[in-house]
């Protein structure tokens, strides 16, 4: 009998030990480590210097240093070397309902000379610099199975595309900033280690499905010789998890304390599901494109809006056989069908003189979009 109350004791202590775990957990400041690249996908590569095997070092050296804190939650896209869709990498961050989500990489240039970190936030930019360094990251999305379906409309040699996508960057802009401007002024504490390149903007597609504050880290060039040795060395590795860790821990003391993490606002896993749920829902009710023709079939795109409107002719200007697909948090419409592409330019005026003005041509085939000048071949 007495050992049987010192198991009921103990077990109840299990259970109230285990309560209070959990919920310190969920009120933990949740940070998702993302290292750049894994498996096939080498990333830059020289002299024996390897992007994915650095990138992997100094995100597991940061999660190391974070998850001494007990208030601080790790959750990593990769803890080895996989390949993980850059889609993927952002929606484990939403689905864990990260704070903030950090991806570290390595940069690279022709020119061996070129040195420094860089961070990056969310955002179209004009420089064609920064443009060239989100092409090379983006074309990472070429190994991955599917990618023309899975980024429909997006050309990784052509960031500017993502122009017609919802940046969500605006709501998160200010405080990826402030995370960015932490990091780049914790690698000027490394001395002449590392030279600081500053905080930049580019329209990395790792970043953009990510509902949270967010940057892309460039800890240094493995293009060049002598910082190449800093960045493949354990003490510079280690210098530079430091610096991003404590860059980390001042962003969360600054915006959420040094306490448990109060909650506010939508969680990413519900913007996540939320988005998941619009797009099931119109796809649902759009007019399916035929799958089993061998014909190219030519629509024309009328607008794309975060505002879901009735298919009816008076919301397009008297326009009927209008339908709509949900894509990149967007509303997208459109009108008609053909598979002749001289009748399809024809109806194009048509809805232009009925005040589309910016409406243009799109193509299917075997139910899939492709290029225009595709469809034309």
């Amino acid at each position: 009998m007495y050992m049987l109350k010192k198991i009921k004791v103990a077990f109840t202590f299990f259970i109230v030990l285990l309560t209070v775990t959990t919920y310190g957990q969920s009120n933990n400041f949740k940070v998702t480590l993302d290292a750049g690249h894994g498996a096939h996908d080498f990333g830059a590569v020289y002299s024996g210097r390897i992007e994915k095997n650095i990138a992997l070092a100094i995100a597991l050296k940061v999660g190391k240093i974070l998850e001494a804190n007990p208030k601080i939650t790790v959750i990593y896209t990769r803890k080895t070397d996989v390949f993980i869709d850059l889609v993927e990498r952002a929606n484990i961050a939403n689905r864990a309902n990260s704070h903030i989500f950090v991806s570290i990489h390595c940069n690279a240039n022709k020119n061996l000379a070129a040195d420094g970190t860089e961070t990056y936030v969310m955002g179209m930019t004009k420089v064609a610099s920064n443009l060239e360094a989100a092409k090379k990251e983006n074309a990472v999305i070429t190994l991955e199975k599917d990618y023309k379906q899975k980024y429909e409309g997006f050309d990784p040699n052509s960031p500017e595309t993502m122009i017609g996508m919802t940046l969500m960057q605006e709501e998160y802009l200010e405080n990826s900033i402030s995370l960015a401007s932490k990091i780049e002024d914790a690698f000027g504490l490394l001395g002449k280690k590392l030279r600081q390149g500053g905080v930049k903007q580019a329209p990395y597609m790792v970043l953009h499905k990510a509902y949270m504050p967010r940057v892309l880290i460039e800890t240094g060039f493995v293009s060049n010789a002598v910082e190449g040795e800093v960045l493949n060395s354990e003490q510079g590795q280690n210098d530079i998890a430091k610096a991003i860790a404590d860059a980390i821990i001042s962003y969360k003391n600054e915006y959420f304390g040094n306490g448990e993490v109060e909650n506010v606002g939508e969680k990413p896993s519900e913007i996540l599901k939320e988005t998941q749920e619009k797009k099931a829902e119109v796809q649902g009710v759009s007019k399916p494109i035929k799958k089993d023709t061998l014909d190219v079939i030519y629509k024309i795109q009328l607008s794309a809006t975060k505002k879901k409107l009735a298919l009816s002719p008076k919301n397009f200007n008297g326009l009927k056989n209008v339908s709509v697909v949900f894509e990149d948090n967007l509303y997208k419409y459109q009108y008609g069908e053909s598979t002749d592409y001289e009748d399809a330019k024809s109806q194009l005026k048509v809805v232009k003189a009925k005040g589309f003005e910016s409406a243009y041509l799109i193509a299917f085939k075997n139910g899939k979009k492709i290029s225009i000048q595709e469809a034309i071949k």
